[in-house]
């Protein structure tokens, strides 16, 4: 699918999108629940339901009904031999490899092969000091064992999927056990989500330092109903829009959230005024909307980029691929990327979402401002299905053609 977007202003009041992070916390602590839980709020992205349906493999049952699910948990230590597939998932993939380690039995996690090969050397570390099956076979990942508690050193400056993948399955095992970070640590934000997932799940995990977690073992996670905030990932490509001259209002979004994204509005602010030297090491995903907004402003240097090669598309070579047929030149160099200002004009060729979801949308902003056609538009299903549809509420002539 393509979309053609011709050169205008956005004006109007748009709702944040549910938190995808904070979705599939709240439907794996259901998931591991005794009893029934409910969570509201849940938007039916790609990313969310391949979680949904890898949650049933394992045994839990989920009733969707709108953007509500209804949870009703299982025992992962009880799963037998299951096939979870992942989609293109990577949040999935990593939260599901320590929870698939804990009834012995064999499990496959399918996948596109863009996500199976995204870095696992974490959990494939793991499994070979601890004398578990990690083999990667033509039909997915093959991991087989019962994971034990105890010990583990995980470097902090990996993703931190890795972390909240064991801070799942730990609390389940008998035993407490100890996770020690190496530093340094980076997307400590979303560790943070995690831990207040798994506080309001009634799991007991302690911080004695910055490096240190302790989960206690033999955990029973309690049964609630719960609502997903919104979304300020997501949200920073409308708030964006008022960057360049747009008047957008966006609501449903927590002041006192979490979320490590939260921090576009004071890039955004930044930016504007600029030119200025903003961090990426706890924020990678605004990297694609914040490179947009900068080649619109006053240009920017960006650093800890380094992680953005390991994401659904390696971001920063897309981005610069994809900003030269607006006329933007990026320099990219191994964890530092520049964004020049200048004049921006409308590209003479076809832009790829080359499958990113971020790409797609961020590519977008500057169409508002040039007009351009996006073909692969339909990636933002993953993460934001009815994004085009609320571009358009908000002004913006958006053209869906089918290809």
């Amino acid at each position: 699918m393509n979309v053609l977007i011709q050169p205008g202003t956005a004006r109007g009041t748009v709702a944040a999108p549910p938190s995808k992070s904070m979705a599939h916390r709240l439907l794996i602590c259901a998931a591991l629940s005794e009893g029934e839980s409910t969570v509201y709020g849940v938007d039916r992205s790609e990313d969310i339901l391949a979680t949904s349906d890898c949650l049933s493999a394992l045994g839990a049952s989920l009733n969707w009904e709108g953007t509500t699910v209804h949870i009703k948990g299982c025992d992962p230590r009880r799963s037998g031999p299951a096939v979870l597939n992942c989609r293109e998932s990577g949040s999935t993939l990593r939260f599901m490899i320590p929870l698939c380690m804990l009834s012995g039995n064999p499990m496959i996690l399918k996948g596109s092969p863009t996500l199976l090969s995204r870095p696992l050397s974490v959990y494939e570390d793991l499994c070979r000091d601890r004398g578990l099956t990690f083999t990667r076979t033509e039909e997915g990942l093959l991991v087989q064992g019962r994971l034990t508690s105890g010990e583990y050193t995980v470097p902090g400056s990996i993703s931190s999927q890795f972390i909240t993948g064991l801070l799942f399955a730990l609390p389940l095992l008998d035993g407490e056990s100890r996770i020690r970070l190496l530093p340094p640590v980076e997307s400590g934000s979303y560790l943070s989500l995690t831990l207040q997932a798994l506080q309001d799940a009634g799991v007991q995990v302690s911080t004695p330092d910055e490096y240190t977690l302790d989960i206690a073992g033999n955990a029973a996670f309690s049964a609630r109903c719960t609502e997903v905030e919104g979304d300020y990932s997501n949200a920073a490509f409308f708030d964006a829009l008022n960057s360049i001259g747009g008047e957008v209002t966006v609501t449903g979004l927590r002041e006192d959230s979490l979320q490590g994204d939260r921090v576009y509005q004071d890039y955004f602010s930044r930016l504007v005024k600029g030119p200025t030297e903003l961090d990426l090491t706890d924020c990678p995903d605004l990297a694609p909307v914040l490179f947009a907004v900068a080649a619109l402003c006053r240009g920017a240097v960006f650093t800890g980029t380094r992680r953005l090669r390991f994401k659904e598309s390696d971001r920063g070579a897309v981005m610069a691929l994809e900003m030269a047929k607006f006329g933007i030149t990026l320099e990219t160099e191994e964890n530092r990327i520049i964004v020049p200002a200048g004049s921006i004009h409308a590209p003479e060729e076809l832009l790829d979402s080359h499958n990113d979801h971020r790409i797609a949308m961020a590519l977008s902003l500057l169409c508002t401002r040039t007009g351009g056609e996006i073909h692969c538009a339909e990636a933002v299903r993953k993460s934001f299905p009815d994004y085009w549809q609320k571009l358009q509420s908000l002004g913006i002539d958006v053209s869906i053609l089918n290809s």
